[in-house]
Order: structure tokens, then sequence, then C-alpha cells
């Protein structure tokens, strides 16, 4: 089976010390990214590790695809313990960094301890340098990586860093890359700050060799050559069918659909959009570089999501004013989807929807904790009741925006997803709307027969994460182009994928989740049974836990 090599480097960013492990079963086991990771993580990570101090790691990690030039592959995984939910938690960022991160030749990094000092880690084949930053204490994205190529000669290709959001432990801080790219979810660069680490840069010239079967190009060559409406609109394309069937959350989810959708749907994205955009090696080419020159705005995207999070959940009518939020997030390092349901959850409290100065104002008040911003930053499970509103959160993990209650298997889906409400888990989205062919396609409303879909879906998207191959490859990454590509049976695939979960679910297990963390703030008919149809699907217990004997917890040596 195809799967990443290479060994881990773990760095002590405290003793400022680093260790190669073999990690070589693990990654003919789990293929590489998420999976490794996981595993990873949760023989090495103590069960009750406090997210933000020195016994959480973080690990970075790539796929065998990575090391292609295939479409659907410039992406890479980051996994660490949440501080927004208190789980293990896995995120995904595009853009260009996985291609320099595999020329260090590790497959996997690990970031361990907390440092003395803020400092920048410079990892290179050839050794790993500490570097003290005082001068970048709460630099914006930037500020930093205009630091980092001046300093070092290094592009923004190369940097993962965080802005003031991460320095000051917003719970929902991104990591990002080549600036506008985000590890989002979870609030991981909230880990890293707390590791006071405010930038990592990765280079070499050590590229592991791994022969990619040839069928890579027919996926090259379809991605450039199709005629997909994500070439022009990215997930926005999506905004308008959202709204007509009822799945866009409107002014802090008390509605789902939103009269000013025509505002900031596809075409007004598409408006602004000035050149191409897309991620290392990827044909397809489905990023946002957007600019208003009258407002001086530019930013990449909004995608969907922002367009729900600072659009229609905060109940703004006009895309350049979703546009600056976008931006602002970007620069301070904040998960736009987090970072505007908050806002909205503000805005609720103060029957303040559509003011788009306050919007912008709070953005900056989070990253930097300032008044209000302090309480926000913590995230909507923690400060609802303080704020008089519904906790719109599954495992702390605020919703995304294709809403459950019109289509119910996504629901299901945000109830049992490990990281929470979630729509990246799963994506059965797109089989409800639908975005598939009819044939594939499955009824929005009712739960009945929907926990295999979810349950299939789940494991194909851990599996994607194991390559990594991007979520938007659906239609050309067939069930047999990953055979061809991995030299596996695709059920095969399957399995390593619902390990993936698994794991996922017994680390969180042992932090205190089961079937009560499975649940959602409205109701769905028949809910209960299909929770239990779920769990029977993956012959787990009945409690939401996996059963006690079924983890293999084999430990990783260091040489």
């Amino acid at each position: 089976m195809l799967h990443a090599t290479g060994p881990m480097l773990t760095v002590d960013v405290g003793e400022q010390e680093t260790v190669e492990t073999d990690i070589d079963d693990v990654l003919e086991t789990f293929i590489g990214g998420r999976g490794v990771a996981t595993r990873l993580a949760h023989e090495r990570v103590p069960f009750d590790a406090d997210p933000f101090g020195p016994e959480n790691s973080m690990f970075f990690s790539t796929g065998p695809m990575q090391t292609s030039n295939m479409s659907f592959t410039g992406r890479m995984n980051c996994t660490s313990l949440s501080p927004l939910t208190g789980g293990l938690l896995s995120s995904n960022a595009g853009g260009f960094m996985s291609r320099n991160f595999a020329d260090t030749g590790y497959s996997v990094v690990e970031f361990t301890g907390v440092s003395d000092e803020l400092v920048v880690v410079h990892v290179r084949d050839d050794g790993v340098e500490f570097e003290p930053v005082p001068d970048l204490e709460e630099a914006t994205v930037p500020e930093t990586t205009e630091y980092i190529e001046e300093t070092h000669g290094l592009s923004e290709e190369h940097v993962a860093c965080i802005g003031p959001a991460g320095e000051n432990r917003v719970r929902f801080a991104s990591i990002m890359t080549t600036e506008s790219r985000a590890f989002g979810r979870g609030g991981l660069g909230a880990v890293l700050g707390a590791k006071n680490v405010k930038a990592i840069t990765f280079a070499g010239d050590s590229r592991r060799a791994v022969e990619i079967p040839p069928v890579q190009m027919d996926v090259h060559r379809e991605a450039a050559t199709s005629d997909h409406i994500m070439k022009q609109q990215g997930t926005t394309s999506v905004t308008d069918l959202a709204n007509e069937v009822g799945a866009l959350p409107t002014r802090y989810f008390s509605e789902l659909k939103f009269e000013g959708v025509e505002g900031i749907n596809g075409d007004r994205v598409a408006e602004k959009k000035y050149k191409k955009g897309t991620c290392s090696s990827c044909a397809f080419a489905c990023k946002l570089p957007t600019r208003d020159e009258e407002r001086g705005v530019e930013t990449e995207g909004p995608e969907y999501e922002t367009v729900m999070s600072f659009g229609s959940n905060c109940s703004v009518d006009d895309i350049v004013d979703v546009m600056k939020s976008n931006e602002l997030c970007d620069r301070y390092g904040i998960d736009t989807i987090s970072g505007g349901n908050a806002v909205a959850a503000y805005l609720a409290s103060e029957d303040e929807f559509g003011n788009v100065d306050l919007i912008h104002e709070l953005v900056e008040k989070i990253a930097f904790r300032e008044g209000v911003g302090d309480l926000l930053a913590e995230g909507i499970a923690r400060f609802h009741d303080e704020l008089g509103v519904d906790n719109w959160t599954v495992k702390g993990l605020d919703f995304a925006a294709h809403d459950g209650r019109t289509l119910n298997g996504q629901g299901l889906s945000y109830a049992v997803a490990n990281r929470g409400a979630d729509h990246m888990f799963t994506t059965i989205y797109a089989w409800e709307y639908p975005l598939v062919a009819q044939d594939e396609a499955l009824k929005p409303t009712g739960l009945e027969g929907k926990a295999p879909h979810v349950v299939r879906q789940e494991n194909a998207r851990a599996l994607e994460d194991c390559g990594i191959v991007c979520r938007f490859s659906r239609g050309f990454m067939t069930p047999e182009r990953f055979e061809g590509l991995f030299g596996a049976d695709y059920d095969d695939l399957l399995a390593v994928g619902s390990k993936v979960v698994e794991l996922e679910r017994h680390f969180n297990n042992q932090r205190g989740f089961d079937r009560a963390d499975d649940t959602l703030p409205y109701d769905l008919p028949d809910f209960e049974a299909a929770l239990d149809d779920y769990y029977a699907q993956r012959d787990w217990n009945e409690d939401g836990t996996v059963p006690d004997g079924y983890v293999d917890d084999a430990p990783v040596s260091a040489d």
C-alpha cells in the first residue's frame, strides 16, 4: 500500500532539543497525514494533557501524494489537542507549504514543550534552529512572513505562523500558511501560541522518492480541462442553492434563509476575483483572490463558510464587508467560521445585526482580547450563558454553514463527528442538496438509513486526509483511482479511515467524551435511533465509547 516515507522529527521547544524516530510501521499502517498523526498522538500525548500545557504535542504531517505532481494534493495536516473542544483534533490546510515540508525529508514533525521566549523554529533537512524573536510579539501574519523573507530569504510558502490571536490564546486561533491559508478549526494556533512559537519554517532538498502510479496524470489532466463552476466561484457556488433549500444559517442560526443573499453569493465573489488562485501542483485552481479597489480591500476569498459566518449569520449583505472580515481574520490569525459565529452571537445579544463597523471592531478586539473580545475569544460554548444566547456548538465547536435542520444526515454527522460541528468530517451535505448525480443522492429530510452513509463518508474523508487528497477531488478521485494510486482494495483503504476515526474517538473517550456529547441544539426525527444505528455500524458501545481492548497501544520508540 502506498504510504509516506521518512522518520518523525520531535522538536522540544522548551529544551531546544530534537530527536528522530523511525515510524515505518505506523506509516505502513496509516498511510500518512491525519492517520499517522492521530496514531502518534494517541500514544504520545497523555489523555489528561492540558491543550495549553507542555505535554501537549502538535504534529505536522504529510502524505505520499505530496511527493507527486497531481492536482488536489497541495495540502497538509496538523493534529493536536484542541483548546476549543478539549478533544483530539486534526486540521487540514492548503497552499504551498506541503511540498516545502516534504523537502525536509521528514514525514512528521512533532512539537512539544514550551519555550521560555518567543521563537521562530526553522526546520531544515540539515538541522533545526531556534531563533528568538521578541520584536515579533503580537505581529500580524503579513508582518511575520515579511520578516522571515527579509531575514532568511524564505517566502510565505515556507512558513506556518500565528498572529496576535494565537499568542493571546484565542481558543479558535488559526495557524496560517502562505498568508491566507489556514489550519483553521479548533484553535490550533492557540496551541502554538501557548508553546511560545511565533512561526515555523520548513526547507530542504531531501524529499523522499515515492513511486506514484501513472493514474495520477489522468486526475491531473481532468482537473485542468474540466469546466467546473468552482473554478470561478470556489465554494461560494453553493450559496444560492443553500439559501433556496433553507440551509443557510442566518442571524445567529435563528433563520435558515437570508433575504440579502444576492449581495454575498457566488456571482458577487466572482465579480471581485481578479486572478486565478490555486494550491501547490493543482490545476483545478478553485481559490479566490479578490479585491475591491474603491474600498482598498484585498484578500483570498471569502469561501462559502465565511459568507455564512460573517455574512448571513451577521445579517451583512455586502460582499466587500465580508471580504474585509475575511482579510482581518487572516491578518490576525482567526478561524473565519468560529470568529464570525462568535461575532454573530454578540450581535444577537445586543440586537446589532448588520452593524459592519462593530463587526470589524470585534474581530480586532478578539485577536487582542480587549474588552468584550476577551469573552468572545473563549468560544460560544464558554460564553453563551453570559450573553444569554443559545449554545450553537457540538463538543464546543460551533456550526458550519450547511444546516442540519434541513440536511438531516449532515445534522447527524455534526452530532457524531469527533471534532464537533464540522462539515468536512463527512461532507454528506453534498449528497443531500444534492451536489452529486441524482442516482447517488439522498433525501435531505429524515434519518432512516442515514447512519451507514455517515460512517462510510467519515471513513472516506479520513482516508483522503491520510493521502493527503483535497475534498474537492470528488468526481475525479473515484474508488477505482484510489485503488490504482494506493495499491489496495478500496474497502481496505476505507478500513484505514475507519481506524483513524476510532482512534480519535477512543482518545476523546479517555478525556470523558461519550454519547452525551453526540448531541444537537435542535431536534431531528428519530435521532436517538439513528445514533444507536451509527454506534452499531461501528461496533461501538451504546454509550458512544470504543470497546475496551479495541485499540492497539504498542509504543513508538525513539532511535
